[in-house]
């Protein structure tokens, strides 16, 4: 089964249809805040095609609730063999100086410690089995700061750390572990972010910027290569975007 965090929308939506519709995979476990918008998309990825989608109202900020969740659902967590850590969002846009102490907790607890909360609850089964593969989604912001980035850099920083770690701890299993990096992708986050959609509109304005769908085609494609097979990062830019502050706009 693969198990998808922020399943709710954006890439981790697009994640779920696309391994929905590979005959490979044996069910999908999707998980976010919002369990409406998982009860819908569930519905609706079962009428396609007859496999199992379990959905689960989830906060992975919250350990003990990640914890609980865990050891009650133990026993599915065992059939899991992919994990998308894509749960992630950037709070405020703001130099340090001018930044919110909330938005830094929202961005470091959803984006570190939340990856690292479900990694720990599903780690021990694929030791057991001696087999998984972690995919931690990434961002060119863990590669480069600029301007009004600074905890989301530093976020996504750790998350490539974190995930470089895993390769090192793990080696010598059969356990791979990824990264997915893209640049700019026209989602919800960017709302989310700025707080004003005309704001976030605006970042996407005169350019053509990468889809939810193409970064969940790069992360079922590091999956589905041969076991023997690990692609440990892919850094995805637009056409239009050089580096996280160069765009090409019209």
């Amino acid at each position: 089964m693969v198990l998808i965090t922020g399943a709710s929308s954006g890439i981790g939506e697009a994640c779920a249809r696309i391994f929905a519709v590979d005959p490979r995979t044996r069910g999908l476990i999707l998980v976010a805040r919002r369990k409406e918008r998982l009860d819908k998309l569930a519905q609706e990825l079962a009428r396609k095609r007859d496999f199992e989608v379990r959905v689960f109202e989830l906060d992975v900020r919250k350990r003990r609730q990640i914890e609980s969740w865990a050891k009650k659902e133990s026993e599915l967590l065992g059939k899991v063999s992919v994990l998308v850590n894509n749960a992630g969002l950037a709070a405020g846009f703001a130099p340090i100086q001018e930044g919110k102490l909330d938005d830094w907790d929202a961005t470091i607890d959803t984006n570190v410690k939340g990856l690292l909360y479900v990694t720990h609850a599903v780690l021990p089964h694929f030791i057991e089995k001696n087999e998984g593969h972690i995919v931690n989604l990434g961002s060119v912001a863990g590669y480069e700061v600029y301007p009004k980035g600074n905890i989301y850099c530093a976020s996504k920083h750790a998350v490539k750390a974190i995930t470089e770690s895993l390769r090192v701890d793990l080696l010598g299993t059969k356990i791979r572990v990824s990264s997915v990096s893209p640049g700019m992708v026209e989602t919800e986050f960017s709302r989310v972010r700025m707080g004003d959609q005309r704001k976030a509109d605006a970042v996407y304005a005169g350019m053509t910027p990468l889809t939810a769908s193409d970064i969940a085609e790069c992360i079922h494609w590091c999956v589905r290569r041969p076991k023997h097979v690990n692609i440990q990062d892919m850094i995805i830019y637009p056409t239009d975007q050089a580096k996280p502050t160069l765009v090409a706009r019209k």
